[in-house]
């Protein structure tokens, strides 16, 4: 039996052995509940404390501006709902390409709450329009939220924090970024940057599922909680936390920081890789999104040529031992198609398949997935040697 590739790093990553040694660690050694008063409950506050500290200091901020989740999906809720429910919020502008995390959130804002919602443009990158955004925040006339991903999940196309966020600050607008993607990947220091809240979630990075972080800047701490029922995460989320996913998190985060350079230049070596071999191999193939050296280094999204049975690619790729993704990996399943690749106004019956890198993945792996994909397009019926 062939070894299986995974090359859908971008939907979550493999746990780094380190990490869940530590968690193992912990589970065995500490199982108090953290809002306990007695020694076991003490032992497991300092876990999280420290936890949250590290965290903190990785991302040039202040650790009670670090709100634990349980991953970005809540983190990016956290943010959106509670600026709308403390009635400081009026209008959000975001776009078209956003995670369903943002855009079903703010959807459902509209419709319930009645806030305006406004949508920018996108350009064939899917990179939002400035100018519109500028325009929108001069004309708004209500407190106004702009919500922009640092990096497209299915794209790899980057906005620059710091541009976007003095043109929203200088409005006198919030601002959030879904940053699940960078964080763990980038070295970003949120207290330098004119941004309000961003949020991670640890298994992009080689952390546990089911846990994650929203960063909002110390100031908008008073807008309440999403969750209540506890006076947890300085009353910003109800709940017992999860000590063990809590100090796994940190510990990915560490391993990722104090690494990144390394890996980066390794992942983004992979990513050069495969589309060298795209353009040799599937001439008839493009790219969607930006794959400069500004892209994200982690993701590739091909649009592949027409070929018969399209529709099974995915079915089929895995089959051949290969994991990639039609899209977010929260669409999967879903017979429609991806809501990112529609923005862009790409034709129909064209399938994309999204190829995302990590540090464990090896340049033989992207070389035989190359392989695989012509083999599946039926460019070739057996794949050659490269």
């Amino acid at each position: 039996m062939r070894p299986r590739i995974y090359l859908d790093n971008a939907a979550t990553t493999p746990l780094d052995p380190r990490v869940a040694e530590l968690m193992k660690d912990v589970m065995d050694r500490c199982f108090g509940n953290p809002s306990s008063t007695h020694a076991f409950g003490r032992e497991a506050r300092t876990v999280v404390e420290r936890a949250r500290k590290s965290i903190a200091e990785w991302l040039g901020v202040a650790p009670g501006e670090i709100i634990f989740t349980s991953g970005g999906t809540e983190a990016d809720n956290m943010a959106l709902r509670t600026c709308v429910r403390s009635g400081d919020i009026r209008h959000i502008v975001t776009s078209p390409v956003e995670h369903h995390a943002v855009l079903h959130t703010v959807e459902e804002l509209a419709q319930r709450d009645r806030i305006k919602l406004t949508l920018l443009p996108v350009d064939s990158e899917g990179r939002p329009d400035l100018k519109a955004l500028e325009k929108v925040l001069q004309t708004s006339g209500e407190r106004t939220l702009v919500s922009l991903m640092h990096a497209n999940n299915e794209l790899g196309t980057m906005i620059d924090l710091e541009e976007v966020g003095h043109l929203v600050h200088h409005y006198g607008a919030c601002f959030h970024s879904d940053t699940v993607q960078t964080i763990g990947h980038y070295s970003l220091n949120l207290h330098r940057l004119p941004i309000d809240y961003a949020c991670a979630s640890a298994h992009k990075f080689h952390g546990p599922k089911g846990v994650g972080f929203l960063y909002l800047r110390g100031e908008l701490a008073h807008r309440g909680p999403l969750l209540t029922g506890g006076s947890q995460e300085r009353n910003m989320r109800a709940g017992t936390e999860n000590v063990y996913g809590i100090a796994g998190m940190a510990k990915a985060l560490e391993l990722a920081m104090s690494e990144r350079e390394h890996h980066e230049r390794h992942v983004r070596g992979l990513k050069n890789l495969a589309i060298r071999l795209i353009k040799q191999h599937i001439p008839d193939a493009e790219f969607n999104g930006d794959i400069s050296e500004n892209s994200l280094y982690t993701v590739l999204n091909v649009l592949l040529p027409e070929f018969p049975d399209a529709d099974m690619l995915l079915f089929r790729l895995d089959i051949e031992g290969l994991a990639v993704s039609g899209g977010s990996a929260c669409s999967s399943g879903s017979l429609k198609g991806s809501h990112v690749i529609e923005a862009l106004g790409k034709p129909a019956g064209r399938p994309a398949v999204r190829i995302s890198f990590s540090r464990m993945n090896t340049a033989s792996e992207v070389e035989q997935a190359v392989l695989l994909l012509k083999k599946v397009v039926h460019l070739k019926n057996q794949p050659q040697a490269l």
